[in-house]
């Protein structure tokens, strides 16, 4: 079964940067699509920015222009590149395939300030 270990989150300020990694047990080259989802306190979970094989990422309008997501397959790893923070962004984030497969890490805490 595939493990996800997500990292990176933590305080930014509007504006700022953060990069989240979620490290993938086994192959990520059996993968076909990764993406990362977020849920901010009272709303569901969302998914907001996803990866194929070939690197091509695809995004929802709210992060559109100012998240990147990548995969590395040396480290069996996702980042996301989150840049001009803003807060809305201010959720748990999670890193799981597309479509998301029952398995769900803890998730890594994003926290926005003034």
């Amino acid at each position: 079964q595939v493990q996800l270990v997500e990292s990176g989150g933590g305080l930014v300020q509007i504006g700022g940067s953060l990069r989240l990694s979620c490290a993938v047990s086994g192959s990520l080259t059996r993968i076909p699509v990764m993406g990362w989802y977020r849920r901010a306190p009272g709303k569901e979970r969302e998914l907001v920015a996803r990866v194929a094989k070939t690197g091509t990422g695809i995004y929802s309008d709210a992060v559109k222009g100012r998240f990147t997501i990548s995969r590395d397959y040396d480290k069996n790893t996702v980042y996301m590149e989150m840049n001009n923070v803003k807060p809305e962004d201010a959720a748990v984030y999670y890193c799981n395939q597309v479509p998301e497969i029952a398995y769900w890490g803890q998730g890594t805490q994003v926290t926005v300030s003034s």
